[in-house]
């Protein structure tokens, strides 16, 4: 009798999986290959540093933008307690209206 066709074959993944790192593998050693003769070209070298240089500044400022999120919230802290200590301004107070004077008896 044939084997269950429509079970699942364990084995499949693994080969696809071997494929695929095949692939991603020689595809890798392709790049390394392009960068060693992009810096022997006439001008490659600096375009290589260039590069190299880039990385490095997009990793400090990355660094840099990570400290102002706590920044921004040491702020929004800071805001926070000086609107709670800060006192309104004194509201002035009117002066009473004056009642009329009172009439005088007439004389009798």
């Amino acid at each position: 009798m044939p084997p269950d066709v429509t079970g699942y074959d364990r084995a499949m993944p693994k080969t696809s999986t071997t494929k695929q790192n095949d692939i991603l593998a020689r595809f890798t050693e392709l790049g390394h290959e392009a960068l060693n003769r992009l810096s022997d070209m006439p001008g490659g070298s600096k375009f290589v540093d260039m590069m190299n240089e880039s990385k490095t500044r997009l990793d400090e400022m990355q660094k840099k933008l990570r400290g102002l999120d706590e920044l921004e919230k040491r702020v929004a802290k800071l805001e926070k307690q000086v609107a709670a200590t800060a006192k309104p301004a004194p509201k002035r107070k009117r002066p009473a209206a004056r009642k009329p004077a009172a009439p005088k008896p007439p004389p009798a």
